[in-house]
C-alpha cells in the first residue's frame, strides 16, 4: 500500500474531526471525575447540546443570519450545563447513585430528543437542516469550525486551571480527600457543582460541533457512543489533561483509520465498523491501568 496515498490531507482532516468531540467530552469528564462525581451522562449531554444547538440555530437564522450558529453554540453549551446541573443535584444534594443518575440522563436524551424533533419538524429522527452552520476556517481540505480550535485551546485552559490555580487545587482535593478539603475551608459541594456543570458545557460543545460545526442538522443518536469512548479515553489518559489529549488523539486516529480502510475496500465493512471500538477495548486492557480519584463516586457526608 502506498502510504503517501493513504495518509492524505483528507485523512488528517478526518482524524482531527474524529478527535475533537472525544477531546471536549473527555475534558468535561475529567473535571467532573477529578471532583469526585462519576459522569456516565456524557453521552446524553452531547445529545442535549447537539439538539439545542441545531434547533436554536435553525429557528433563529432567519432573524439573526450569520449570528444564529453562535447563539446555537451558546444554547448547546447551556443545555449541556443545565442537564449536568440536574445530575449534580441528584448526586450531591440527594446522594443518589451517580451511575444510575447518569444512565437515566442518557435514556432521557434519546427519548426527549425524539419528542422535540417530532413536535418541531414532524419527524422523530432528524431536524430541518440549517442554512447557517458555524463557519469553516482553514486552508484547502484542512478547514474546521471554531469548536475544533477551541477543543485544543481547552486542553491548555483545563491544564492551567487544574494545576496552576487555587480552584484547581480545591477541585482535585475534593476528589481525593473531601473531608480534609472541607477542614481547610473548601466548600466541597460548590466545587463539585461547578465541576459537573463545566463538564456538561464541554460535552454540550462537543454536541454543538457534531450538529452545526460538522453537520448542518441534528439526527437522533448522532453521538454514536462518543460519550462512552470519551470515558474510556479518560481512564486511559489517567484523569490528566495531557493524558486525555493523547488518548483521544489515539482513538481519533483509529476512527479515521477505519474510515480510510473502508474507502480502501479490502476489509469486510462489518470489521471496519467495529475496529475503533475493538481497538479501544484492547488499549484499555493492555495499557489502561490507572488509579481513579480516591473519592470518585462516593457521596460527600459533611
Amino acid at each position: 500500500m502506498n502510504l503517501e496515498a493513504f495518509f492524505t490531507a483528507a485523512f488528517l482532516a478526518t482524524f482531527i474531526r474524529s478527535t475533537v468531540p472525544l477531546l471536549l467530552t473527555a475534558l468535561g469528564g475529567l473535571l467532573s471525575e477529578r471532583s469526585g462525581i462519576v459522569n456516565i451522562a456524557l453521552e446524553g449531554l452531547i445529545i442535549f447540546g447537539a439538539l439545542a444547538a441545531a434547533v436554536v440555530t435553525q429557528q433563529t437564522e432567519g432573524t439573526l443570519g450569520p449570528a444564529a450558529p453562535w447563539l446555537g453554540w451558546l444554547a448547546g453549551a447551556a443545555a449541556g450545563g443545565l442537564i449536568a446541573w440536574v445530575h449534580a443535584l441528584v448526586s450531591i444534594k440527594y446522594k443518589a447513585d451517580q451511575v444510575i443518575s447518569g444512565t437515566a440522563i442518557n435514556m432521557l436524551a434519546t427519548g426527549l430528543s425524539g419528542l422535540v424533533l417530532n413536535a418541531l419538524y414532524g419527524s422523530s429522527t432528524e431536524s430541518q437542516a440549517t442554512q447557517q452552520p458555524l463557519p469553516q476556517w482553514g486552508i484547502g481540505e484542512l478547514t474546521f469550525s471554531p469548536p475544533v480550535y477551541f477543543a485544543f485551546v481547552a486542553v491548555v485552559i483545563v491544564y492551567y486551571v487544574l494545576y496552576r490555580t487555587p480552584y484547581g487545587l480545591r477541585l482535585r482535593a475534593t476528589g481525593e480527600q473531601p473531608q480534609a478539603a472541607a477542614s481547610m475551608g473548601v466548600n466541597v459541594r460548590n466545587i463539585r457543582y461547578s465541576a459537573v456543570i463545566l463538564s456538561g458545557m464541554l460535552a454540550g460543545t462537543a454536541g454543538v460541533f457534531l450538529s452545526i460545526g460538522f453537520l448542518s442538522s441534528f439526527t437522533r443518536n448522532l453521538s454514536a457512543g462518543i460519550g462512552f469512548i470519551a470515558l474510556a479515553a479518560l481512564i486511559f489518559g489517567k484523569w490528566r489533561p495531557l493524558g486525555v489529549l493523547g488518548s483521544t488523539l489515539l482513538f481519533g486516529f483509529l476512527s479515521a483509520l477505519a474510515v480510510q480502510l473502508g474507502a480502501a475496500t479490502f476489509l469486510p465493512s462489518s470489521l471496519i465498523n467495529i475496529l475503533p471500538y475493538l481497538l479501544t477495548i484492547l488499549a484499555l486492557v493492555f495499557f489502561g491501568r490507572s488509579v481513579a480519584p480516591k473519592a470518585l463516586g462516593k457521596p460527600y457526608e459533611g
